[in-house]
């Protein structure tokens, strides 16, 4: 499966698609990168004047890219309009702000893929190669 096909399969659309790339994938990790517009819509009240990516959005995007296109490379042809994708758990550690028109490098490492269950370490980098955040993110595709 190609790196185009993967994100063709992704259950998202935009505004909420955080996926412009994926750079390398296997069966052990993916590494894919974003960028988040300026004119993307939570900028405007978060935080007024002074606007800051939300936490929950750096989260979806280490998810997409690092636990939902991993998951899709590794389910391969069994993928169709029927399968169900679920975020089980996330822990996160945010140590850094992202800042509109900044482009993040999501990292995934497989920790497990078994009975439809996937988790991941993830970390995300931002384009001075400086972690502002990382966690264990798992879901589940059925």
């Amino acid at each position: 499966m190609t790196k185009e096909e993967i994100i063709s399969k992704l259950p998202y659309s935009k505004p909420f698609l955080f996926v412009d790339e994926i750079i390398s994938v296997s069966e052990n990790g993916v590494e894919g990168s974003y960028t988040y517009n300026e004119n993307l819509d939570f900028y405007k009240g978060h935080f007024i004047n002074n606007p800051v990516t939300p936490g929950v959005i750096l989260t979806e995007t280490m998810a997409q890219i690092g636990v939902v296109c991993l998951g899709i490379y590794l389910l391969d042809s069994n993928i169709n309009s029927d399968t169900k994708i679920a975020l089980t758990s996330s822990e996160v550690e945010y140590l850094k702000p992202v800042f509109p028109n900044e482009k993040v490098l999501v990292i995934s490492e497989k920790v497990y893929f078994r009975f439809g269950k996937l988790k991941c370490k993830i970390k995300m980098i931002d384009n001075n190669g400086v972690e502002v955040c990382r966690g264990t993110i798992a879901g589940i595709i059925i």
